[in-house]
């Protein structure tokens, strides 16, 4: 014999035995209409502590539970803050961060390399400006992009040279980056600036003191450099195979005149051949301000001769009234 309840939409028993759920009718019924206002009066309670943690004292504890992780620990907790981590942490920040001594550091961040790697992991290590950082796999790249909607950044060719030269020149100004490309670098520059991919070092000691630039750490983050000497080498791109020469070219239609450039920055000469020029135009630049005294003067003497002041009221050579 079946006890099962009946369905209000059916009509019909149920067979399962338990108990139906109520309709918004029937608690609608009991409870009597909702009034979505009634709290509205009512001052919110705080529930948020205002106690401040002693930081100091916090993390000696800190310092002393971490003696007592196993290696595997130590790994979890490494990950575990590296994946919160917005940007690279070093060695210091990973210590001030968890307490745990800085060679069991790097023996867990070791680890880690090693299993969250390219082609293994969804997640992958990556020795970026000084620090690590926790980046999706290179091969996951479209669908993370599709995922996240996003536009993959991409720099012009404009931008590209101007920081090739400032990277591998600086500091360096303006006008030396100029004199490599052959084109004004002013909007450019500017565009690079606000990109936070380069910044100014300060002024150089010549005649207008111009700024001088270098790149930035948001600049090896972009590129995913450890620091500015993974770069590569001028020479590499030099000795390219016949293979990625072809690629280049496919990709990079222009690349005669990034070839031009390279070759300018690889020439030893080409330090000499700036200094010189740099001499030469400041010495023309004294020249030019000495012409432009010497202008001065002789407007000076010729006003003088032509408009000469009349003598004051009174004095002999003034005309009587």
């Amino acid at each position: 014999m079946s006890t099962g309840s009946k369905d209000p939409e059916s009509k019909e028993p149920r067979s399962s035995g338990a108990p139906s759920p109520f309709t918004e009718e029937e608690i609608a019924a009991v409870t009597g209409p909702v009034d979505e206002n009634e709290l509205d009066e009512v001052e919110a309670a705080t529930i948020e502590s205002d106690e401040v943690p002693d930081l100091q004292s916090s993390f000696e504890k800190l310092v002393q539970k971490s003696r007592n992780l196993s290696p595997e620990r130590i790994r979890t907790v490494l990950e575990s803050v590296l994946f919160v981590a917005d940007k690279p942490l070093d060695l210091d920040q990973l210590f001030e961060a968890t307490g745990i001594d800085r060679e069991k550091i790097l023996e867990a961040i070791n680890q880690i390399s090693g299993i969250h790697r390219d082609g293994i992991s969804g997640l992958v290590l990556h020795e970026v400006a000084g620090g690590w950082q926790f980046r999706t796999d290179p091969h996951s790249a479209e669908y993370v992009r599709r995922y996240l909607r996003v536009k993959p950044q991409r720099l012009t060719r404009a931008a590209v040279e101007t920081l090739a030269i400032i990277a591998y020149r600086q500091p360096v100004t303006r006008p030396e980056v100029e004199d490599i490309r052959g084109v004004d670098c002013g909007a450019v520059i500017k565009a690079l600036l606000d990109r936070k991919l380069i910044k100014i070092l300060g002024k150089k000691e010549e005649v207008g003191r111009p700024m001088l630039y270098g790149t930035t750490r948001e600049f090896l983050e972009f590129f995913a450099l450890k620091d500015l000497s993974a770069l590569p080498t001028l020479r590499e791109f030099h000795e390219l195979t016949q293979e990625h020469q072809e690629i280049v070219e496919k990709e990079r239609p222009e690349a005669p005149a990034v070839q031009g450039t390279l070759e300018a920055l690889a020439d030893p000469d080409f330090q000499k051949k700036m200094d010189k020029n740099m001499a030469a135009s400041e010495a023309a630049l004294e020249e030019l301000e000495e012409a432009m005294s010497e202008a001065d003067k002789t407007q000076k003497a010729s006003t003088s001769v032509l408009n000469p002041t009349p003598p004051p009221e009174g004095e002999p050579g003034s005309e009587p009234d």
